[in-house]
């Protein structure tokens, strides 16, 4: 680190120090070594004190210069450090945005994953139900050929049941009791109409603990899974006990073909 040269005050109060020393050295000189020599301890300490007098207060203001001098490049190091320190804060402020964004993304990619799953899932679950009333073993139309189709559709668009049941809901639309007999007709039914609701609220939550504007919540009652939770939960409402709640019928499938 290179060194600081010496302020002008410095050598400045240098200069007039030898410059005053050098015209006490001449005054005594032309006065006499001998005669000075021989004064009175009293009259020697009022020379002296005359004489370094003047040193004394010229060092005086220098000092009070270069402290100030010092105190305002401190005051500027200070306000310096202090702007990086707010630079350094604000730049922590946004790395932990960023972070909590990273993280927030992380969780909802993960929640995506599950979603998909738990979509197939609900095809299946409104699938059954969808037999369960439409088959023609129930006196439905619906064929096992028929069946078979609609079930390898929907392993690639879980919402094709879903569709299907809204299309025979708005058929329904002078019936209401052959509209409630779709979800809770029949124990089997309730079981299945208790089941989706179950997974589907279930998967409601997950979406609001990752996306707290609800932007993935309205989506999913938007689409074909959604609108048939809101028809389930409307009949649900106006089923008997021992349909209505899921812990009576339970919310697991039976796969005992005669059960369906």
């Amino acid at each position: 680190m290179p060194k600081r040269a010496p302020d002008w005050r410095i050598w400045l109060g240098l200069g007039l120090t030898t410059v005053w020393l050098l015209l006490g050295v001449l005054w005594i000189s032309q006065e006499g070594w001998s005669a000075f020599l021989r004064l009175p301890a009293d009259d020697l300490g009022s020379f002296l004190e005359g004489a370094f007098a003047p040193l004394a207060f010229l060092w005086l203001v220098i000092g009070y210069f270069l402290q100030k001098k010092e105190l305002e490049q401190n005051t500027e190091a200070l306000k310096a450090q202090a702007e990086e320190i707010q630079r350094t804060a604000e730049q922590a402020v946004i790395q932990s945005e960023q972070m909590a964004a990273s993280e927030v993304h992380a969780r909802q990619e993960a929640f995506l994953q599950v979603y998909r799953a738990v979509r197939a899932q609900l095809g299946t679950i409104i699938g059954f139900l969808f037999i369960s009333s439409q088959a023609t073993a129930a006196d439905g139309t619906v064929t096992p050929e028929e069946q078979s189709k609609l079930f390898a559709n929907s392993s690639r668009d879980p919402e094709t049941f879903s569709r299907r049941m809204l299309e025979l809901h708005f058929q329904l639309a002078d019936f209401p009791e052959r509209q409630y007999d779709l979800f809770y007709g029949t124990p089997i039914r309730a079981r299945h109409s208790n089941s989706f609701i179950f997974t589907f609220e279930r998967l409601l939550k997950r979406a609001g603990e990752v996306d707290g504007e609800g932007i993935i919540r309205d989506a999913f009652l938007g689409g074909g899974h959604g609108l048939i939770y809101r028809l389930a939960k409307f009949h649900q409402q106006h089923a008997p006990p021992e349909l209505a709640s899921p812990d009576r019928t339970g919310v697991y499938f039976n796969f005992d073909p005669e059960q369906i």
